[in-house]
């Protein structure tokens, strides 16, 4: 028996390339996690003014560079290492993850939208804490691949089920 083969569709091409875009996010954050596990706070804080000097240089009010030196020069060894392990953590299951959907194991859907809507909900916490445009499109990006997982994973779904029903019984 001929298999028919799984028309791609935009919304198709769109979740692959969402996909990706996520399992590059996660591949980051295991590089960050190991960078902070790697590097003292002391290294860290003099990378960032070293990347910064040039912007405060220019403009010494710049929001996004003070806020970095600011946050850099208040890491503690402590929090560095919550940071590499919640880096690390997060990066693996979501490599984990995007590679499993990319694989098309019908398990991971749920585990995907699960995830993400447990990130939702904290980015959701700390846009009202913090508000920032970044965190906005963030959580707009993660809110749209809950989306078109929930759409791919009722489309394998329905899949499975119209090739079980189209397979010979046992007795015939």
């Amino acid at each position: 028996m001929i298999e028919a083969p799984h028309i791609t569709t935009l919304l198709d091409r769109v979740f692959r390339v969402s996909l990706v875009l996520k399992g590059l996010d996660g591949l980051l954050e295991l590089a960050g996690g190991v960078l902070l596990l790697l590097v003292s706070p002391a290294q860290l804080g003099s990378a960032v003014r070293f990347l910064t000097q040039h912007e405060l240089s220019e403009d010494p009010h710049d929001l996004a560079a003070t806020a970095l030196v600011h946050v850099a020069g208040t890491m503690t060894g402590s929090a560095t290492l919550f940071g590499a392990v919640y880096l690390l953590l997060h990066g693996v299951v979501k490599v984990a993850l995007v590679v499993a959907v990319l694989r098309d194991r019908l398990w991971a859907y749920p585990w995907m939208v699960a995830f993400l809507l447990l990130f939702i909900a904290y980015q959701a916490y700390l846009l009202v804490v913090a508000f920032t445009w970044g965190m906005v499109l963030l959580t707009a990006f993660d809110i749209v691949i809950v989306w078109l997982t929930l759409h791919e994973y009722r489309a394998h779904r329905a899949r499975r089920a119209g090739d079980q029903g189209n397979r010979p019984s046992p007795g015939s």
